[in-house]
């Protein structure tokens, strides 16, 4: 099994038998996960941010960064990788106020809606979350079963 780790503002896809793409310690980041189940194409966006006006440098050199970025280029880099818009199943993860209780910034709340937002623009929506909360995810996806299993310390392991 080859792990194709997904940082922070990173786009990452996958194809090949026994590939699996893994991001670590959502907070109030999202993953955004894309799966084409009848090619065996999966893709993940670790999302920090809603949008880009903020740091327009940032966007370029690193897209994934935002939601209103990152969402066109995952849908180009799963296109490049042959996977077909028609075929693709959207889930999300992350979200949380981890480092915020009080949502006094609700970044992981307007990160989520962002994404939602920008995905029902693609006439796309998600087909299963886990979304919210104070825990924080880590998240993995496996070409060969298109399983999505998430893991947070002190918790068993579930999937979506």
């Amino acid at each position: 099994m080859s792990t194709i780790f997904v940082g922070v503002g990173e786009i990452g896809v996958a194809r090949q038998p026994g590939e699996v793409l893994k991001t670590m310690a959502l907070g109030s980041c999202v993953a955004v996960v894309l799966l084409d189940a009848t090619r065996r194409i999966i893709g993940m966006d670790h999302v920090a941010l809603p949008d880009s006006s903020i740091s327009p440098e940032r966007a370029r050199e690193r897209p994934g960064y935002f939601a209103d970025t990152g969402i066109p280029a995952l849908l180009a880099a799963m296109a490049k990788a042959g996977a077909r818009r028609d075929s693709l199943i959207v889930k999300l993860m992350g979200g949380a106020a981890v480092l915020d209780p009080n949502s006094t910034f609700n970044i992981g709340k307007r990160n989520a809606l962002a994404i939602k937002k920008i995905l029902w623009s693609h006439r796309m929506g998600a087909i299963a979350e886990d979304l919210g909360g104070t825990i924080s995810r880590t998240v993995m996806v496996d070409v060969d079963t298109g399983r999505v299993v998430l893991s947070s310390p002190g918790r068993p392991n579930w999937e979506i």
